[in-house]
């Protein structure tokens, strides 16, 4: 139901310029690989552990292809052909390499068929993997029925798995359908996945491929006690954004952050070795049934929430043409914006109706992700409360659908199980008092509501139609998102990215295309 009477041809020119500019930087994509990327092929194939130093066999195996100058072609020709000429697993090469016995670029090349033919049995395996996961979820939601209305999601960070996972079980008692696994301070500037299950962390929890494990069979149990799915949310993003997609689709996380902008725009990741990271992240999220959830609430903590409405918007469109280019449907779409305003503007609330209705009728069959009130939280526990509540009626009455809660105590302490438990009464009440308010009631014609919509949509089409001229590397420089400048020659991890050679070879890319389209 459109209750904006928004322009609808500028929604599709601003698609269109969106579409254009998602064209242009992906022929930078398509053309390059990098360290990440090949890691996360190498996980694909099976290979895992950490060597006697420590360091992840994934990471150990791209780089020796990097001394030896030869990860233009891929990771997937050489092990295929040593494979084919040692009788090894990846697994098994991928130790010998670590001991410094084998060197895979000496091996006799193998006729290319054989190569491409097992490479494709392997991808397959792994892809039949994550169809399995996929599977599980959908059996499981069926079983119990999935929730209407909003997904109530919060959050856990303790440094300590075992004790995240007491935190998410009482919490999921206490009516959260989404748990987040905050990770720990610094993890998306390490450029290799932590192995094994962890107890120590700053402001989160490691994200490795046995915490994943540990927390989704935790969830599984208290989301059978309960009769209901609780879905497993962490973070693809940061210098190792596909492998931990991967991981993620191999333990059957449910939503996953994963967002190239915000890396670049908050922690200084090069643009270039991120876009590219995000192509191949995105495109096993799509496979494995993974929601998405982007970062474009964010630019609202470095700038003001009410004048830069409108690059929420235009973010929203690129991440849109982004995902379609990576087969992720519109309905694993996180699309992210948030309840950022000053609070002593007059008619404040008015404007964040404005921005999520906006939002919703744009974007119709994403599963928007709702970010709560913190700039403007003082300590004061009882007007947190009410900026909350607020907050949880625009929730209700604009339909989104990932609803991160606010907490009482933002500015004053991590959260206790007791400001979790009053936040998640807070919103459910809201939410089963006001469920059908939304298709209640209508929007003035021409009133403030309407005209504020409009206007940042018309803002939104100006700044889409300057970054189609320029180019997202030259914006990105420029500082036109966020306030915030940045250039593709610097930033963290410039270094693993790799022109692709005409050789290069990644099976699961044809796979998971093919998957979301069929």
């Amino acid at each position: 139901m459109t209750k904006l009477n928004l322009d609808q041809h500028q929604i599709q020119e601003a698609r269109s310029l969106a579409a254009a500019i998602a064209d242009d930087t992906q022929r930078f994509v398509d053309a390059h690989t990098t360290v990440t990327v090949e890691r996360t092929i190498c996980r694909l194939f099976g290979i895992d552990g950490v060597n006697e130093d420590e360091v992840p066999l994934p990471n150990v195996l791209i780089d020796h292809l990097v001394e030896k100058n030869a990860l233009a072609g891929g990771i997937s020709y050489y092990l295929a052909n040593a494979m084919l000429v040692s009788g090894q697993t990846p697994q098994e090469l991928a130790e010998a390499v670590s001991r410094g016995e084998t060197d895979l670029t000496t091996f006799p090349a193998q006729p290319q068929a054989e190569v491409e033919e097992l490479l494709n049995q392997m991808a397959q395996e792994a892809a039949a993997t994550i169809r399995a996961n996929r599977k599980i979820r959908t059996d499981r939601l069926a079983q119990y029925g999935d929730k209407t209305g909003p997904l109530l999601y919060v959050i856990v960070a303790t440094g300590n798995i075992y004790e995240d996972i007491t935190q998410a079980k009482a919490a999921a008692r206490q009516g959260a359908d989404v748990i987040a696994v905050i990770r720990t301070t610094g993890q998306s500037l390490l450029d290799y996945v932590p192995y094994g299950a962890t107890t120590e962390g700053f402001g989160g929890t490691m994200a490795t491929q046995e915490n994943f494990r540990l927390m989704r069979a935790a969830l599984d149990e208290v989301g059978d006690e309960l009769g209901r799915y609780i879905r497993l949310c962490n973070y693809c993003s940061g210098l190792c954004m596909p492998e931990i997609a991967a991981m993620g689709a191999l333990e059957r996380l449910d939503v996953m952050l994963n967002d190239a902008l915000y890396g670049i725009l908050f922690r200084d990741i090069n643009m270039k070795r991120t876009i590219v990271d995000q192509y191949f992240s995105r495109m096993i999220n799509g496979y494995a049934g993974v929601i998405i959830n982007t970062g474009e609430d964010n630019y609202l903590t470095t700038a003001d929430a009410y004048e830069e409405a409108h690059t929420v918007l235009a973010s929203q469109f690129i991440n849109e043409q982004f995902a379609l280019k990576a087969g992720l449907p519109e309905e694993q779409m996180g699309l992210g914006h948030a309840f950022e305003m000053d609070p002593d503007m007059p008619n404040a609330f008015l404007f964040e109706i404005a921005q999520a209705q906006m939002a919703r009728e744009i974007f119709p069959k994403a599963p928007l992700k709702y970010m709560p009130p913190t700039k403007f939280k003082t300590g004061d526990i009882f007007r947190a409360q009410v900026q909350d509540a607020l907050f949880n009626i625009i929730t209700v009455l604009t339909h989104q659908r990932i609803h991160l809660l606010g907490m009482l105590t933002e500015a004053i302490h991590t959260p206790f199980m007791s400001d979790r438990a009053i936040s998640l009464d807070n919103a459910s009440y809201i939410a089963r008092t006001m469920r059908d308010l939304g298709d209640e009631i209508t929007f003035k014609d021409g009133g403030l509501v309407q005209a504020r919509a409009q206007h940042v949509l018309s803002d939104a089409l100006g700044i889409l139609s300057e970054i189609a001229g320029i180019g997202l590397f030259e914006t990105l420089e420029q500082g036109k998102f966020a306030g915030i400048k940045r250039s593709p020659q610097r930033g963290k991890g410039l270094d693993g990215v790799v022109q692709k050679d005409h050789t290069y070879l990644n099976p699961f890319i044809e796979i998971f295309m093919e998957g979301e389209r069929a």
